[in-house]
């Protein structure tokens, strides 16, 4: 951002990017030369980043800003993903940030700005493009990326409370009775607890997901690494001791996220995988006295998405956002950017 002042120098792979109001901003690529950091979100956590670091095809980059007596401010977990594509580019790396971060107090703008500001700075030419998602407020954070060449794509937001009414008193009548119905005819949700199960889990998960160009999904040393911490829990829908649908559900402060999931859909329609390994999923985080249950990557705003209005059924609330990228080649992110203009 243009009232930024750039420095530059390099302190144990840290960087010194930007200085504003009497705070510093620096990346960080490695967990050992991390400050002491406020816990807050799992998504910006120094337990996240130490995962990424030893998962294959990922690296993290913490974002951290500190005041003039080097007491932190803020920080902002971001994870480049190195993934191979069919068509060109067969080869490239993506950033994706989850959240704004977690502030000492309340989030601010200009502190955001310029934790994004230093991430672009160090990352614009290294990925092919960046991505900011599931910000807390759809306007938060506007100024800040638009200054940096960031564009705004409309996105779907969807969420479940879990404090005011009961899953059953939420969910529709049709979605639950189908529901049982699978349940009578033997459809059985589950944790995973054996190796076996993790292996089934993790070939369901991989052969759902294999197509969907923008679905990615991690080395299994990150989904075992998650659940022997106990930041997540894997559930799984077996039927004739075959797994038929599976959730992954990450624990961050009062919420639940549900981050990936996978389902044989068309071989057993009547028995709707989905749906039942998604209603213990939710029904799991009500008993732990999670607030709300969060769905990831609903999708774009379209008037017919199968998947929101399925997610839907389960009582949730719909939230209109957006997500915001900035593609590393100019004239294709300005291309991009009046095609999606507002």
């Amino acid at each position: 951002m243009q009232r930024y002042k750039k420095i530059a120098n390099s302190i144990y792979q840290t960087e010194i990017f930007y200085i504003f109001a009497s705070m510093k901003a620096f990346v960080y690529e490695h967990t050992t030369a991390l400050p002491t950091l406020k816990s807050g979100s799992f998504f910006h956590s120094p337990e996240l980043m130490e995962l990424y670091e030893y998962t294959p095809r990922h690296k993290p980059y913490m974002a951290v800003v500190v005041d003039d007596e080097e007491h932190e401010v803020a920080h902002l977990l971001a994870v480049a993903r190195y993934k191979r594509a069919i068509f060109p580019p067969y080869l490239y790396t993506h950033v994706r940030i989850i959240g704004e971060g977690i502030y000492q107090q309340e989030p601010n703008e200009q502190v955001f700005g310029l934790m994004v500001s230093a991430l672009k700075e160090r990352l614009q030419n290294k990925v092919l493009y960046m991505e900011f998602s599931n910000l807390s407020q759809k306007m938060f954070g506007y100024e800040a990326l638009r200054s940096e060449d960031f564009f705004p794509v409309r996105w779907m937001s969807v969420h479940n409370s879990l404090h005011s009414k009961t899953p059953e008193e939420r969910i529709s009548a049709k979605q639950l009775t189908r529901i049982e119905n699978a349940q009578q005819r033997g459809a059985i949700t589950k944790t995973v607890e054996t190796e076996e199960e993790f292996k089934a889990f993790s070939k369901l998960m991989r052969r759902h997901n294999w197509l969907k160009p923008r679905r990615y999904i991690p080395d299994d040393f990150f989904f075992r690494s998650m659940m022997e911490k106990g930041n997540c829990k894997i559930f799984i829908t077996k039927y004739h001791e075959k797994v038929i649908g599976s959730t992954v559900c990450v624990y961050s402060g009062k919420d639940a996220y549900l981050w990936f999931s996978a389902a044989r859909r068309k071989s057993y329609v009547a028995l709707h995988p989905n749906a039942v390994t998604f209603w213990e999923s939710i029904r799991d985080a009500h008993k732990m006295g999670c607030r709300h249950i969060r769905f990831l990557d609903v999708g774009l705003p379209f008037r017919k998405n199968p998947y929101r209005d399925f997610i839907l059924r389960f009582g949730g609330k719909e939230v209109s956002t957006y997500r915001w990228f900035r593609i590393s080649i100019r004239w294709i992110n300005a291309l991009a950017s009046w095609l999606w203009r507002e």
